[in-house]
């Protein structure tokens, strides 16, 4: 009987896998082949605030491609793999959409018989850009954005057996005024295909009418203090917030309750700093309260950890890591797959670019102009890897037509697209914001859509005080913010010095180097300086980081190399696009860095 149902489950298997298969032709990460379509990126998509029962609907559902404005088809056009986003090859569609189209999805499922006690909650990750969402054929919402996470209570419109979700998505790309980052209509160059569409996990959860739904967690090593403030559901007088942080090895270390309309603060004894070099992580389990009883319990965890400045001993702003100087030598990270586009074929392929980083030295990501998922930073969190957090950039065109980028002026966005950018950006702030590893917040790059820069930037530092604010990473520079930002290709280069902000390189580099049998294109491929072997470009990248070092001294606090894979027509990477190849010696690239590192640290 066992070997029957073992035949079963594999013959169930194979039909699901049968009915999909990566589409194209273009290259592929190893993990690619890995990828089982039965149970696409399986893992718990929130870290941050997790509980233990919760169903994954990710998988094969029926989608069609409609004129906008069309009804619901009344039969699909085929199978799409979700998460994946429709152009992508891991969707197995790979269609470009456009803003003419709209992108429907179909699927079904089923409840556990313990849930009926709870209510239900319909999460998304993300998808891009807008969503309409029917159960059972009732709609139940509607969401604007594509890089964060929303839900909706479900309850009422479940039925007793099976249940039947719809979304309906439209994300017209370049032709809107929504953020987009590097997303065009024709890719090229520097600008790369469109994702439309589910890109994150879907995903249900049984929750408590009276509950936690989310959590703001604020270190304070100066106090030896963390702050927690939970985001209730359904809260009544008296009720109380309960938190109980856990060391190695799951040992007690500290307790602390109160109101649950108040911010909770725990001292801690012995506190153990968050660094890259030391990423030691506390554990936390949070309680909801009301006469003694819990109503609901959620994990958790936390990093002590200080992002701050301080004008050195010769006059310079330093940037500083737990009140010492810090010099944050970093990749500019776009976060993209030759296979899955915004979306990583695994959760392995997801950690290795972090951990690559890592290997070839570095202690900084900045995430360019896109917002990764939630376990991304969970990643950076545990690995030790400091994030500077892009805006994805937006509104229609490139953002750089009809005007000068580095003469002072701002864009004049419309009432829509500004209204739609300070939405967003509040969004990816706090759904971010309880991740040690993101220490800058980058509203504008290259002066991409800058606008009100200066009312921005105030609204984001008194929203996150905890964090860097870098204005306008790459020109248009404006007098506020903490950081003075250039950017300079191919070599490193001071150009300009701010006395009153921590100056940086946000962007250098771009060596290109193109390998036969990587490439996403044969040719017209790019990069801001090319050499043709391994020897030569990492000379070349040797050659610039002794530059580096020497304009430490000078008054750089940080830079950012661009970049760390290839993308698409960009051959710039410190990886191949397919993560085949290590374009660069490493040993000699980790040995540049650490001495460039190492600069801050003997002065």
């Amino acid at each position: 009987m066992r070997e029957l149902f073992v035949f079963v489950i594999m013959i169930n298997s194979l039909s699901v896998i049968s009915q999909w298969a990566p589409a194209g032709e273009k290259i592929k990460t190893k993990w690619a082949s890995e990828l089982n379509p039965d149970q696409p990126l399986p893992e718990y998509p929130r870290p941050i605030l997790k509980r233990k029962d919760w169903k994954n609907l990710n998988g094969l559902w029926d989608y069609s491609i409609t004129n906008y404005g069309d009804p619901e088809p009344e039969t699909y056009a085929g199978q799409i793999l979700v998460p994946f986003p429709v152009e992508s090859s891991l969707s197995g569609v790979m269609t470009n959409v456009g803003a003419d189209k709209e992108v429907w999805y179909s699927t079904e499922f089923t409840l556990s018989s313990r849930w009926h006690q709870d209510a239900v909650l319909l999460h998304f990750g993300a998808v891009d850009w807008q969503a309409d969402i029917w159960v059972n054929d009732v709609k139940v919402g509607k969401h604007t954005g594509g890089y964060t996470p929303f839900s909706f209570d479900i309850t009422p419109f479940l039925k007793s057996d099976k249940q039947k979700l719809t979304i309906k998505v439209w994300d017209p790309t370049a032709d809107g005024p929504q953020p987009r980052g590097k997303q065009v209509n024709r890719p090229g160059g520097i600008w790369y295909t469109p994702v439309t569409g589910i890109w994150q996990t879907v995903w249900l959860e049984p929750v408590p009418k009276s509950r936690i739904n989310s959590l703001q967690i604020t270190p304070d090593i100066d106090l030896n203090v963390v702050k927690i403030k939970a985001g209730l559901e359904n809260l009544k007088y008296g009720d109380l917030i309960e938190a109980s942080v856990y060391d190695e090895d799951n040992k007690p270390i500290a307790v602390g309750r109160a109101s649950a309309s108040e911010e909770l603060e725990i001292y801690l004894k012995d506190v153990k700093l968050w660094s890259p070099e030391s990423p030691h992580l506390y554990q936390t389990k949070i309680k909801m309260l009301r006469e003694g009883k819990v109503l609901d319990e959620v994990e958790s965890y936390f990093a002590m950890r200080k992002i701050s400045m301080k004008k050195d001993n010769t006059g310079i702003i330093r940037l500083q890591l737990n009140n010492e100087d810090y010099f944050q030598y970093g990749t500019l990270d776009q976060g993209w797959w030759p296979d899955g586009l915004y979306t990583a074929p695994t959760d392995e392929a997801l950690k290795y670019d972090i951990l690559k980083t890592k290997e070839l030295g570095f202690n900084t990501i900045r995430k360019h102009v896109k917002v990764e998922s939630q376990r991304w930073y969970m990643h950076c969190d545990k690995i030790g890897m400091l994030v500077w957090q892009d805006m994805p950039n937006g509104d229609r065109g490139n953002g750089w037509q009809n005007r000068k980028i580095y003469d002072g002026n701002e864009f004049d966005r419309s009432p829509e697209s500004e209204k739609i950018f300070r939405q967003e950006w509040k969004e990816i702030i706090d759904f971010l914001y309880s991740y040690p590893c993101i220490v800058v917040w980058v509203p504008f790059n290259e002066a991409w859509g800058q606008f009100k820069t200066k009312e921005i930037t105030e609204w984001t530092q008194a929203y996150d005080p905890t964090r860097l604010i870098n204005s306008a990473s790459g020109g248009n520079h404006l007098q506020t913010g903490d950081i003075l930002d250039l950017h300079n290709y191919p070599e490193p280069e001071l150009y300009l010095y701010d006395a009153s902000r921590a100056t940086v390189l946000g962007e250098y580099g771009g060596i290109g180097l193109a390998l036969e049998d990587h490439l996403w294109k044969t040719d017209q491929n790019w990069g801001y300086i090319k050499f043709k072997n391994t020897k030569e470009a990492t000379d070349e990248y040797v050659k610039y980081a002794e530059m580096i070092a020497n304009l430490v001294k000078s008054g750089f606090s940080a830079a950012i190399y661009t970049q760390t894979t290839d993308v698409e027509g960009e051959v710039n990477g410190l990886m191949t696009y397919d993560r085949k190849i290590d374009k660069l010696d490493v040993d000699r690239v980790r040995k540049a860095n650490k001495a460039v590192i190492k600069v801050l640290q003997e002065n």
